[in-house]
């Protein structure tokens, strides 16, 4: 799965710290309301779903937590507490900004200037532009995102102080901070560099860097980062669809094979794992992730991808596998990412759901090898 520890010695079950991807997308902020209608949070896609298949599984509905908003700190503490007694080290939540403008921000910032829920947490950006692809026109973009030198001095300034608050998630004392496409940046080694100078210019000291590997693989210190993150589920390493052997291609033509095949690809989440645990290790420090489940559907009425058949069970044995060939690079360099804690739209949550209550989060807790680590 990934580069093996040089050093040797650590046992991963030990050591493993295991960190949830968190979408904030669960309270109305005005620009939503201006693009998808007053009140837009991520629970209308999801209430919206339907499933299109006897097999398919939709909508997802919460449990435990109900359909929540992020605005509530008595549900932030319950997302905390729940995620501590299932063994998950800390929160990663995916941070917005495009040239000093934020969205999304109010759940961290809320988090940072209260001091609760007291449990680790770090940010993504996720430098992508936002647009319409949920309804179907990726090409009508609502908030682009570029880049300047500038900009990088200010985004960075601006991170310093949740890098400096005490639960923020470190590797030997430098703040982990992650980007989603760092392929996209213009300049990486300029933007990268920049960052270091700044946080250790303002007492921070250096930052530990890490990129998703999902647009584009090979060393991340090329681009100027200490670690890649393995982005699950794999898009190039999933396979060919179901039902897309010639017959099928030809039943699809004249619409007579399922309409959720001839509008999505659809993967068997067993085979998937297979696929995913046999890919060969890397030469350079890439952290592992999996993923509980996958059917973004709700967000996408056309081209989604669908894992089908995921089931905590086979979600755990994937967690279990990854543990046990996954050796840390170091005592605190020993992470292991979930994703996600609450993509529900993407059907990727180990929140408890009306199906599988709370399942996911004991088959982590069993994976992890114990509650609380």
């Amino acid at each position: 799965m990934t580069a093996a520890n040089p050093g040797g010695g650590l046992d991963a079950r030990d050591t493993i710290r295991a960190l949830a991807f968190v979408l904030p997308q669960f309270h109305p902020i005005p620009e939503n309301d201006a693009w998808w209608g007053p009140g837009f949070t991520e629970w209308r896609n999801v209430v919206q779903a339907r499933p299109l298949a006897r097999w398919h599984q939709q909508p997802h509905l919460p449990a435990d937590l109900g359909f929540y908003d992020l605005r509530v700190p008595e549900v932030r503490q319950a997302q905390a507490d729940l995620a501590h007694a299932h063994g998950i080290h800390g929160f990663v939540y995916h941070h917005y900004w495009f040239m000093g403008r934020r969205l999304l921000e109010r759940p961290v910032d809320e988090i940072l200037a209260s001091g609760e829920p007291r449990f680790p947490f770090a940010l993504s950006w996720a430098n992508e532009h936002w647009s319409r692809t949920w309804d179907g026109a990726p090409n009508e973009v609502l908030m682009a995102q570029d880049y300047s030198p500038a900009d990088d001095v200010a985004h960075i300034r601006h991170l310093l102080r949740y890098f400096a608050d005490e639960r923020y998630i470190r590797v030997d004392g430098r703040p982990l901070f992650i980007v989603y496409g760092a392929s996209r940046l213009p300049d990486s080694r300029r933007t990268t560099d920049t960052w270091r100078e700044e946080a250790s210019r303002a007492g921070i000291g250096d930052l530990y860097l890490c990129r998703w590997e999902h647009d584009g693989r090979g060393d991340p210190a090329g681009l100027g980062f200490d670690a890649a993150i393995d982005f699950q589920p794999a898009y190039d390493h999933l396979g060919p669809p179901l039902r897309r052997s010639t017959v099928e291609r030809a039943l699809r033509r004249l619409h007579l094979s399922p309409q959720v095949y001839r509008q999505h690809r659809v993967f068997d989440y067993r085979t998937v794992v297979d696929r995913m645990l046999d890919r060969p290790p890397v030469g350079y420090k890439r952290y592992p992730s999996v993923t509980p489940s996958w059917d973004n559907t709700p967000r996408r009425h056309r081209q989604g991808i669908i894992v089908r058949d995921s089931s905590p069970a086979e979600y755990e044995r994937w967690l279990d596998a990854v543990l046990d060939t996954f050796a840390p690079y170091g005592n605190d360099e020993s992470f292991v990412f979930l994703n996600a804690w609450n993509e529900w739209a993407e059907g990727n949550h180990l929140e408890p759901c009306a199906r599988w209550g709370r399942a996911y989060l004991e088959a982590t807790a069993r994976a992890l090898g114990g509650a609380g680590r």
